[in-house]
C-alpha cells in the first residue's frame, strides 16, 4: 500500500486556477482551514468554490480567490452570517449559485456515483429555481408522473477536507458526533486531500469507536496532511471546539489587517500567533 503523506503547501501545490474545489466541513466546523490557508499564501484563483460555507468561503471571498461560488448557506453559526462572505457577495465579487441543502447533497451524490443529474423533491415551489434559472426539471416515466428537480452533478477537480484520525494509505476517521459529507466530497472529487489531528496506525483507526466512523475510503484520496489544530478556529469535536473568541477577532477585523496579522507567515507562524494570545488584547 502506498504511503500518501504529504504537506499542505504539496497539497497546494497541484492546485490550478479555474479549478472546481470543494471544501468539506460544515459551516464552521471541521472545516479544513490549514488547507485552506495554504491556498491562500498560494496565488491560485478563478476557483469555483463548493461548500457548505463558513470561514473557508469567507476568506476566499475576502481575497478575491472566487469566481464562482456553490452553497447552500455561509454561516459561522453562532455569528449567522459570514460577515466576509456578505462583504464580497454585495460587492457582487463572484457568482452565485445557492441552493437547498438537500439538493447540495444530491448534487455531490450525482457527481460520486458518475451521474449527470439525480432527480430531487427538494427546490420544487421555491424560489431556488427562479434564482437559479438553469435548473432543469424531469418527469418520472412512471405512472406518478412527477415532477423532480433535475439537480446536477457537483463534480470537483479537487477536494479539500479535515477529520480527527487518517493513516498513511487515505483512510480518514472522524471522531464528533456528525460525519458531514466529507466522503461524498472525496468521491465527487478528481482528486481528494484529507487533513487530519494525527496519523495513526492503520489498526488503531477503529480501535476505540465503531467500524461506520471510518468515514474516508483510501480509494478516493490522493494525499494525506497531517495538521494538529488544522480546523482552527473552526471545531473538531471532541478535540477541540470552535475558537469562539478568535472567530469573533477574524468576523470583527477588517480582512486586510487579519490578513496581515495572522496569514502572512506559514501554518506555524499562524499556530504560534493563535498560541501567543495577545490578539486577545
Amino acid at each position: 500500500m502506498s504511503d500518501k503523506t504529504t504537506t499542505a503547501d504539496e497539497v497546494v501545490s497541484r492546485l490550478r486556477d479555474g479549478m472546481t474545489l470543494g471544501i468539506g466541513g460544515w459551516g464552521s466546523r471541521r472545516k479544513p482551514m490549514a488547507l485552506v490557508r495554504a491556498l491562500l499564501r498560494s496565488e491560485v484563483t478563478d476557483l469555483t468554490i463548493v461548500s457548505y460555507g463558513g470561514p473557508d468561503v469567507g476568506m476566499l471571498a475576502a481575497a478575491g480567490r472566487i469566481r464562482k461560488l456553490v452553497t447552500p448557506f455561509v454561516t459561522l453559526d453562532s455569528i449567522p452570517l459570514e460577515p466576509h462572505y456578505r462583504a464580497a457577495r454585495e460587492r457582487g465579487a463572484f457568482e452565485l449559485m445557492e441552493i437547498d441543502e438537500a439538493m447540495f447533497m444530491w448534487g455531490l451524490h450525482a457527481a460520486a456515483n458518475r451521474l449527470p443529474f439525480l432527480p430531487v423533491r427538494a427546490g420544487i415551489g421555491s424560489d431556488v429555481m427562479r434564482v437559479n434559472p438553469g435548473l432543469r426539471t424531469v418527469t418520472s416515466p412512471y405512472d406518478d408522473g412527477e415532477t423532480f428537480v433535475a439537480m446536477p452533478a457537483l463534480r470537483l477537480d479537487a477536494a479539500l477536507v479535515h477529520v480527527g484520525r487518517a493513516d498513511r494509505r487515505g483512510n480518514g476517521r472522524y471522531l464528533g458526533p456528525d460525519p458531514y459529507f466529507d466522503d461524498l466530497f472525496c468521491e465527487a472529487a478528481e482528486t481528494a486531500y484529507v487533513s487530519c489531528e494525527r496519523i495513526v496506525d492503520t489498526a488503531e483507526l477503529t480501535k476505540e469507536a465503531p467500524p461506520q466512523s471510518l468515514l474516508i475510503k483510501r480509494h478516493t484520496v490522493t494525499g494525506v496532511v497531517e495538521a494538529p489544530n488544522g480546523a482552527h478556529f473552526t471545531s473538531c469535536a471532541p478535540d477541540y471546539g470552535r475558537d469562539e473568541a478568535f472567530q469573533k477577532t477574524y468576523a470583527t477585523t477588517p480582512w486586510p489587517e487579519f490578513a496581515a496579522r495572522f496569514l502572512g507567515g506559514d501554518e506555524q507562524a499562524y499556530q504560534s500567533a493563535v498560541g501567543e494570545g495577545s490578539w486577545r488584547s
